[in-house]
């Protein structure tokens, strides 16, 4: 046995110590997850009162490499505790290893998710531990199926595509310890927020949680890792995110998302004569679908646009008909948007003019008539879609960039959707040039509130 070399940190050690039914190992590469997880997958495949057990990877040939055989593997750290039979025994045909404990031989199936055939025949009844590889790569059949049948649960993964199922179903139900949460990054415990299940942890451990990593190492792992790109962030910030096809590659939280009290600043105050810099248009867009089958949702955006040209989105409010049990009738959708206008005119300012989908013509005809009927001092527009989406795209990718300055593009952080959106909305991967119809509901209601207005937007930073 080789454990004396494991190199731990304080948060591994507690890790090590902490009982839970099941856990998630999330962060950046070579943070050493695997490795250490796996030790403490074994030491509670030795506590289980079970027989069986299962590994599971893509394939049993990347478990062997990443998991079995590697160094600081299940096979060097357990020695002459372990055997692996990779192509079975005569009496158990699935590829196993033998685990030698002072509670008797234990049995842990090595499973390939990817081969759902091979899976399917594999489990049956009951199995005490469960470790997945990438279980945000894996089938969410098998996560299923084998998650259901297990009395401990372990997975590991880097930051994928949030709006995976295997996120919303099980890795978003845990939690940090309270201890370690200020260690988890913001934008991941924003994620976080599924019911909770009880006992359910979540880790997340980087770069700096692995002693064993030698600083040459590290440095050549940055080195070689181009800046800014997807793989960037979820492999060096270990945050989440799609990682190729983004539309919006440049967003980046730490450039574009700004506290409410800094947008405050922004608000005109005729009492001082040293403000150099105020809003000087309001706008405010809709955006609707009103299905109770799909995560269409009812999105509401206002922004503000200062006299130096930069745009911030200040607040958003969003519906979404599944999630109600009382679903929104387009009359409900105009008492809502209106007081959704009036919290932002009595915060921010007034925004005369808005801009609502144009495809909905039975929303914007129920505004019409609660204006005929009740007047309003609202003026309810058709979207302008004449300027294509791609260009609007382009807009939006100029504004994000520093264009020899800075940005010109804000969010205000309460404005949780929007942002969320802007890091995952894709390209179609089957269609060139296409976005994807999904994950674009507030980027549309954003769109509409900024289009009648878009020359406004940048005229400070063109000017330098």
């Amino acid at each position: 046995m080789s454990n004396e070399r494991l190199l731990l940190s304080e948060k591994y050690k507690a890790f090590l110590k902490h009982d839970a039914p099941v856990e998630f190992l999330e962060g950046t590469t070579a943070a050493g997850k695997t490795t250490v997880g796996l030790f403490k997958f074994m030491l509670k495949v030795a506590e289980s009162p079970k027989k069986l057990h299962i590994i599971a990877a893509k394939d049993t040939g990347t478990a062997e490499k990443n998991i079995i055989n590697k160094d600081l593997g299940i096979i060097d750290d357990f020695g002459i505790l372990t055997e692996y039979n990779g192509n079975g025994t005569k009496d158990d045909k699935i590829p196993h290893i033998l685990f030698h404990t002072s509670g008797g031989d234990k049995v842990i199936y090595v499973l390939g998710y990817g081969d759902k055939k091979k899976w399917q025949k594999a489990l049956g009844g009951q199995y005490g531990c469960l470790y997945i590889d990438e279980i945000n790569t894996a089938d969410i059949e098998f996560v299923r199926e084998s998650a259901m049948r297990c009395d401990y649960l372990m997975g590991t993964l880097n930051p994928d595509d949030p709006n995976l199922p295997v996120y919303k179903e099980y890795i978003n139900c845990s939690r940090p310890l309270p201890e370690w949460e200020e260690e988890t990054p913001k934008e991941i415990l924003e994620e976080l927020r599924e019911e909770p299940k009880p006992g359910w942890v979540h880790w997340f451990f980087s770069f700096t949680h692995n002693l064993g990593l030698s600083k040459e190492k590290l440095e050549n792992i940055i080195r070689n890792t181009p800046k800014g790109t997807k793989i960037w962030k979820n492999k060096i910030q270990g945050l989440r995110g799609k990682a190729t096809g983004l539309i919006f590659p440049n967003f980046d939280r730490k450039k574009h998302v700004v506290s409410k009290a800094h947008a405050k600043q922004f608000i005109r105050n005729q009492n001082d004569r040293h403000q150099t810099e105020w809003f000087v248009h309001f706008s405010a867009g809709l955006d609707t679908s009103y299905s109770q089958k799909s995560p269409d949702t009812i999105s509401m955006s206002f922004i503000g646009i200062t006299n130096r040209g930069n745009c911030y989105v200040l607040d958003e409010k969003v519906y979404n008909n599944a999630d109600l049990g009382t679903p929104l009738a387009p009359t409900d959708t105009v008492h809502n948007f209106i007081d959704f206008l009036d919290r932002n005119r009595n915060e921010w300012g007034f925004a005369r003019d808005t801009f609502i989908d144009s495809a909905d013509q039975a929303t914007i005809t129920e505004f019409l008539k609660y204006k005929r009927l009740n007047g309003s001092v609202y003026n309810f527009n058709d979207a302008w879609k004449k300027e294509q989406i791609i260009d609007r795209i382009i807009n939006q990718l100029n504004w994000f960039a520093d264009a020899g300055a800075k940005p010109c593009f804000h969010i205000v952080d309460t404005c949780s959707n929007y942002i969320r959106e802007l890091e995952v909305y894709s390209w179609l991967e089957d269609k060139d040039n296409t976005p994807e119809d999904r994950n674009d509901h507030m980027v549309n209601s954003v769109q509409y509130a900024w289009l009648p207005y878009e020359v406004k937007i940048g005229t400070g930073r063109r000017a330098s």
